[in-house]
């Protein structure tokens, strides 16, 4: 089975295939499109971000990882996925250049901390960014 997440808009992705759970990071920042990518050995899971600012943001604004548990950063991605996913369904009422696919995150898949740190801390910087409100808080 594979998921397919994806953010664009900037983006994120992750993909899911069942097997291997153990994540190896994979972290390449490219300057020029402001690229972070997490992935392990066989790309069962990945995430992308391509997002103007946001490894800045990761690297000098975030909580630094560890400062969240990994339930709480699934609980919160959990939350957030389901109210983003429902803005992308909704074009008439919220901008559908800032929500454009839908993210796929299954709470009982272990993603693994990396991932889920980066997700939860790009609907932070989303939210900074273009002064979105989500109902769950987003506070870092």
């Amino acid at each position: 089975m594979k998921n397919f997440i994806y953010i664009f808009l900037l983006a994120v992705f992750i993909y899911s295939c069942g097997g291997n759970r153990s994540l190896r990071s994979d972290r390449v920042a490219n300057a020029e499109n402001d690229t972070v990518r997490i992935a392990n050995d066989s790309l069962e899971y990945e995430i992308i971000i391509i997002e103007p600012g946001f490894n800045l943001f990761i690297n000098s604004i975030a909580k630094p990882e560890g400062y969240y548990s990994q339930q709480y950063l699934e609980t919160k991605n959990s939350q957030l996925v389901t109210e983003y996913n429902s803005r992308v369904r909704q074009p008439q009422r919220y901008n559908p250049s800032l929500y454009v696919n839908e993210i796929n995150y299954e709470r009982q898949i272990d993603y693994g901390y990396e991932v889920n740190y980066l997700l939860y801390n790009y609907f932070v910087y989303f939210s900074r960014q273009y002064n979105q409100r989500f109902i769950v808080p987003t506070r870092i």
